[in-house]
C-alpha cells in the first residue's frame, strides 16, 4: 500500500482529527498510522498522541509535537527518536524534530472514533 491508498476507515479517523494542509502532510499521517504505541495497540495518530504537524513542503523541514500515554512511559526517551527516524524515511522531508510535551495531558477522550472502535470502548 502507498502513501495514497488509505483505507476507508483511515479516512474517516483523519477527517475527526488533525486536517492535512498539504500532501506531504497527508504522507506524514499516512506514516503515524504505522507507529504503534508499545503499550496499546493502535497507532499513534489515532491514539491521539499528536498534538501537532507543521509540515513546510518547500523546505522539507517537519515539526511534529507529541505526547505519550502517561510521563513515566518507559519508552519516553527513546519513543520520539525512533518517530522521528521514521518519518525521515517519508518522501520529500529532508529534517525532522519531535518536541515531547506533557500538556494537555492525554487522555482516551483524545482517541479518534476509530482507535476507541478498534479497543472496544465504544
Amino acid at each position: 500500500m502507498n502513501f495514497r491508498q488509505w483505507p476507508a476507515k483511515a479516512e474517516q479517523a483523519e477527517a475527526e482529527r488533525l486536517p492535512p494542509r498539504s500532501e506531504l502532510e497527508s504522507d506524514i499521517i499516512f506514516v503515524l498510522r504505522t507507529i504503534h504505541d508499545p503499550e496499546i495497540p493502535v497507532n499513534i495518530y489515532d491514539l491521539g498522541l499528536i498534538y501537532g504537524i507543521d509540515a513546510n513542503a518547500e523546505t522539507g523541514h517537519v515539526h511534529l509535537r507529541m505526547t505519550l500515554t502517561a510521563p513515566g512511559c518507559p519508552v519516553a526517551q527513546s519513543f520520539p527518536g525512533m518517530v522521528a527516524d521514521t518519518l525521515r524515511e517519508v518522501p520529500g522531508v529532508e529534517a525532522v524534530e519531535v518536541e515531547l510535551v506533557w500538556e494537555p495531558r492525554w487522555s482516551k477522550k483524545m482517541m479518534s472514533e476509530a482507535a476507541r472502535l478498534e479497543l472496544g470502548l465504544v
